[in-house]
């Protein structure tokens, strides 16, 4: 039976502990039938939780989920630290762990607003074509580039023994693993990350969302059902409404006249039909056409007047 053509669109997908982010990926293009995908941020392999994954024209749109901020449920070991900041490294013994929560919650509020991060070398981001990562696994450690962060909220939500579980959210190219190694060298005991799961980003939640398995059990036609309209990528965007004449100018590379009381700045397009069209941007009282969505064949110019 032959598949269908590849989809557009968004799938929110809870990933589970123990596979790559690529591997989820490969997965849910198995669902779904399409060979056209890409994710809109990793997860570490031992981490869990939403995976947003976008699908044929969506991929054009997925700065937009790379650039929002994440929500994260952390669970901690005080007392000990590890190599890699998680499980899987070499664990450590640590300093005595505070008795209390008024010490870990006064730590916790230092850690909060803007500051500069240090990526772990046991991740993947690339130095002179390198991921850190495979330089950590050489025994090597290299410089790197600090890079801001921002902290929203940090909240406790448990709190036993060595075991200290929080919720918090955070700006993108934040290393959880990092704060939680920063977190546990201000408070003299050593802390390192046992479990982590992304419950939320760019207004999505990971209650909306199924794992790669039951993807795949459900079939093609179920999966394809689950997938989000493309525009909900760039529901952040202030919308602009187009006339049939204006939408036609602005697929065909032209640009049109902008509304004073838009402002400049990037604007999600829709159709006469109330259709996505794109990104436009607006500067200096013009729009032109940043990232649109295909269309195939160019139609022809539409008609002024009777």
């Amino acid at each position: 039976m032959p598949v269908p053509e590849g989809p557009d669109g968004v799938l929110l997908v809870d990933k589970p502990a123990g596979i790559t982010s690529t591997r989820a990926l490969a997965l849910c293009k198995r669902a779904l039938g399409s060979r056209k995908g890409g994710h809109t941020g990793t997860l570490d392999p031992f981490a869990t939780g939403l995976l947003p994954l976008v699908f044929g024209e969506a991929t054009k749109f997925s700065r937009f989920l790379l650039d929002s901020d994440k929500t994260y449920t952390a669970t901690l070991r005080l007392g000990a630290t590890s190599t890699t900041g998680d499980t899987e490294g070499e664990i450590r013994p640590g300093g005595p762990v505070p008795r209390g929560l008024a010490q870990i919650g006064a730590v916790s509020r230092e850690l909060l607003g803007d500051s500069l991060q240090v990526p772990p070398m046991h991740s993947a981001v690339r130095v002179q074509g390198q991921r850190l990562y495979d330089l950590a696994r050489q025994g090597l450690e290299v410089e790197r580039v600090p890079r801001a962060i921002h902290v929203e909220f940090i909240e406790i939500l448990e709190f036993s023994g060595e075991r200290l579980v929080i919720s918090l959210k955070c700006s993108k190219g934040t290393y959880v693993r990092t704060l939680a190694e920063s977190l546990g060298e201000r408070l003299g005991c050593g802390a390192y990350l046992t479990a982590l799961r992304r419950t939320e980003t760019g207004g999505f939640r990971v209650e909306e969302a199924a794992t790669p398995d039951a993807l795949v059990g459900m079939g093609i036609a179920a999966a394809r059902a689950r997938l989000l309209p493309v525009e909900v990528l760039v529901r952040t965007l202030p919308r602009s409404d187009l006339g049939e004449r204006e939408a036609w100018a602005i697929r065909n590379g032209q640009e049109l006249p902008s509304d004073p009381a838009w402002g400049d700045g990037e604007r999600a397009l829709f159709g006469p039909a109330r259709e996505f069209i794109g990104v436009g941007l607006v500067a200096a009282g013009r729009m032109a056409p940043a990232r649109l969505m295909a269309t195939g064949v160019v139609a022809a110019e539409p008609r002024v007047g009777p």
